[in-house]
Formats: structure tokens, sequence, C-alpha cells
């Protein structure tokens, strides 16, 4: 008989799966690597110390927290040795995607005589919507184990290659490989592209996420701050963030509004949002990574789609 791990993307799904009874342990991967600075090695010490520093600084994540949250999973994720088959459990997402990233270039040191599968949710049918995990039945979700994708050692070492240049301090590099590379992961390439849409823009200093979050304010009137968030939520496309990201990213542009109560932008808020003036040098801040990169030290050029150093 081989063993069996399954390794998910979050609390959430990982209830779901035990409901299944699927033969395996399961180990859940509590992390949000598309925020923060990451270093290339995985589990390492410099790693976790990096990852606690910023969920301290930016999210107040206490250390006992961590430990017991983050820590404690990932220990007992090194404890399982034995297992010859692993099987990843993720979505077609931003967030869900450097995720699976993290965890194949830590399989490619660590498990290397594995065999490893991706099960990844998405387009689960012909009107258009991706789905997450949690949307799809029991039975869908049957099949999907059933039909899984066994990556070859080439696609771990793809993967792991695409982590490396995550967390290298350019992201050019990550923008020449989308162009120019056939995808052995489905979602990945469209969560990429959408990973550099979030270095501000040329021409207002803003980044998609936080050009949305204005533009529905404007156009939504939205009564309060909450709905505001409910909104940015319901319309995020790719990105698959959760509330306490938005909630800090409305922060990080509390300037431009004049109230959140109801949600109404000031008159540079408005300007920044018909580009007719930028924010860059009021929300630069030169401890903001994405991944590797230092995210002010680029901009996006939303009519090309390229990122330019500066």
């Amino acid at each position: 008989m081989k063993s069996l791990l399954h390794i998910t993307n979050g609390d959430n799904f990982t209830s779901r799966l035990q409901s299944l009874k699927l033969k395996g342990d399961i180990i859940t991967w509590r992390e949000m690597l598309c925020e923060g600075k990451t270093l290339s090695t995985v589990g390492s010490e410099s790693f976790w110390k990096t990852r606690f520093e910023f969920l301290n600084r930016n999210y107040k994540v206490s250390k006992s927290w961590f430990v017991e949250k983050t820590l404690k999973e990932y220990r007992s994720l090194c404890n399982h040795k034995q297992q010859d088959q692993i099987v990843l459990w993720f979505e077609y997402d931003l967030f869900c995607q450097i995720n699976m990233l993290a965890v194949l270039s830590w399989l490619k040191t660590h498990r290397r005589h594995a065999e490893i599968s991706l099960i990844c949710s998405g387009k689960e049918d012909d009107s258009g919507k991706l789905y997450g995990l949690n949307e799809l039945s029991d039975e869908k979700l049957i099949t999907l184990y059933e039909n899984k994708t066994i990556l070859s050692q080439d696609d771990i070492e793809f993967a792991d290659y695409v982590w490396q240049l995550y967390c290298s301090d350019n992201p050019i590099r990550l923008e020449n490989l989308v162009v120019h590379n056939d995808f052995q992961f489905n979602y990945l390439s469209d969560a990429l592209k959408t990973h550099l849409k979030r270095y501000p823009t040329i021409k207002n200093g803003l980044n998609e996420l936080e050009n949305r979050v204005l533009s529905i304010a404007e156009n939504e009137k939205p009564a309060s701050r909450k709905e505001l968030l409910s909104s940015v939520l319901n319309n995020q496309g790719l990105y698959g963030f959760g509330d306490t990201q938005y909630d800090r990213m409305i922060t990080s542009i509390k300037p431009l509004f004049t109230s959140f109560n109801p949600v109404r932008l000031t008159k540079k808020g408005k300007e920044v949002l018909l580009e007719k003036t930028s924010f860059y040098s009021q929300i630069r801040d030169n401890q903001m990574y994405l991944g590797g990169s230092l995210k002010y030290n680029f901009l996006y050029n939303s009519a090309s789609d390229r990122i330019l150093k500066l």
C-alpha cells in the first residue's frame, strides 16, 4: 500500500476534505506568500523569520499565533517523511498559485522521491466562471481527485524556477518568462500577469487594485467602508485576496478619501483616478516588497503590459 499525504490551500478546505474521507493525512499550508518579502529557501530559519517580521508588522500577527498556526503545521509537514504520494489541492488565483510554487519548491528539495500530484480548481464547466475548491460538490471533488495531474520532474523543476524568479529582486525576468513560456500549470501564467499589475502604474502611481478601489468608491458610492470592502472582494478577478488584505490596502490610500461613511473621494482622489495627477510620492514605501523585489523600485506600463525599473 502506498502512503498518502494531502497538502491543502487553507483551513476551510481542509475540513471539507476531511469530510470526504479520502485515504491519507492532511496538512494545511497556512501562509500568504503573495504579500510581503519572500526568500527562495522555503522553510529555512531566515525564511520564517522574514515572514514573521512582515506578518507581525503589517497584520499584528503575534509570535504565539504564528508558531501555533503556521510553524506547527510546517513542522508536521517536515515530520511526514514516509509518504510516497503527495497530493496538492490549490486554486486558480494569485494567492493560491504563489503558495503552490513555494510548496513545490520545498518538495523538490525535501521530498525528491515522492510522486507529486496537483489538483487545481478553476474552469470546471462552460459558464466562464472560475471556481474555488469549496464551491464544488463532493462528487466534483472526487472526480478531480481521480483525475489528478501527476507532475513530472520537469514540472517540479519549472515551478521551482518560477519561485526563484518570484523571490529575485527584479520582476522583469518573471515578465519575460510569462511572455515566452507555455506553462505546464493551467492558471500560473494568468496569475503571474496579475502579480505584475501590483506594481504602481506609470500614470498615477497606484496599482491595478488600488485604482479599482478608487473606481468602485467613485462609481458605486458605497454607503460605508464595509460596503466598499465587500464590493472590492466581489470584483477582484484573479487575486484571491481576503478582507484583511484589502482593508490594509484601503488604509494605505486613505488620504484620497474625505470619508468612509459614506465613502467619498477627495478632489485629489478623483484627479488620481482620472490619471491627471500621481500619488506615487505619497504612497511610496521603501519597505514594501512583492516577493523578492521592492514594489516601488518598478513601474507598470499598462499601455504595453511591461515592467520598468526606476
